[in-house]
């Protein structure tokens, strides 16, 4: 059995919540693509794709809930739908069910509360965040904001994502306080995804926000050893943000 590297997520989870940060060593796939890469829709070999997926299952209770990602406000019960639905979020109630987003740059964010009840998966491209795919997700959890937890992932870094006026303007439309997360950059502007995304998490209640944040630490973009950046390489593969949780009878191997 080929031995998977993963980040853990550095929160106060409760012990039943269970997530794992894939990066892109350990796997199958070919140039551009090496070598883990999860993604089936950036036309890398589909053998090599079904193979990095299955190296996930030591790790795992059941084969992951993955989503047809588009960009989207659109957020699924994971126990109640099945593989390649169009959405950006997933949340379960249920024990052993796998919560996945697929990122290269755009912005993971997994959450659970702090009684271990409900978890989710969002896939935060900067589209999904500007229209809401945070809040939606946190609204379909049965939780009260102020007792989830937000693990932010690794995503193109404020040092390295330059965006247009358009991007900016309509962030500014959605919330005037995302102006803190712009700084100029010649003719344009270096947007920070990580402060937007505190912003939403804090505007509907959640406090309890870790992970990456204004450091380069999750970089994408600049850490090519670990991570997969579609700005960077353009062709590339696909990191994985799980999370589930863990019925008593299911041992982390």
């Amino acid at each position: 059995m080929q031995n998977l590297n993963f980040i853990t997520p550095n929160w106060p989870a409760p012990a039943n919540v269970k997530a794992l940060q894939t990066i892109r060593t350990g796997g199958v796939s070919k140039p551009p693509y090496e070598t883990l890469n999860f993604g089936e829709h950036v036309k890398d070999n589909p053998l090599s794709v079904a193979h990095n997926r299955q190296l996930l299952s030591p790790y795992l209770p059941s084969e992951p809930v993955w989503m047809n990602q588009i960009h989207s406000t659109q957020v699924i019960d994971a126990a109640k739908s099945g593989c390649l639905k169009n959405a950006d979020g997933a949340f379960t109630t249920e024990a052993n069910v796998v919560c996945v987003t697929m990122t290269a740059d755009c912005l993971p964010v997994l959450l659970c509360d702090k009684t271990g009840t409900v978890v989710a998966a969002v896939h935060a491209g900067w589209r999904g965040l500007c229209d809401g795919v945070i809040e939606a997700a946190i609204a379909k959890m049965p939780a009260k904001p102020e007792d989830i937890l937000a693990w932010l992932g690794p995503a193109i870094g404020p040092n390295a994502f330059e965006v247009s006026d358009d991007v900016r303007e309509q962030f500014m439309h959605e919330d005037e306080q995302a102006t803190a997360a712009f700084k100029p950059h010649s003719d344009k502007w270096l947007c920070d995804i990580y402060t937007i995304a505190k912003q939403r998490l804090i505007s509907v209640g959640v406090k309890a926000i870790y992970g990456s944040s204004v450091n380069e630490e999750f970089c994408t973009y600049t850490d090519k050893t670990r991570f997969f950046s579609f700005r960077r390489d353009n062709t590339t593969g696909r990191m994985a943000s799980l999370i589930w949780l863990a019925s008593k009878s299911f041992i982390h191997k």
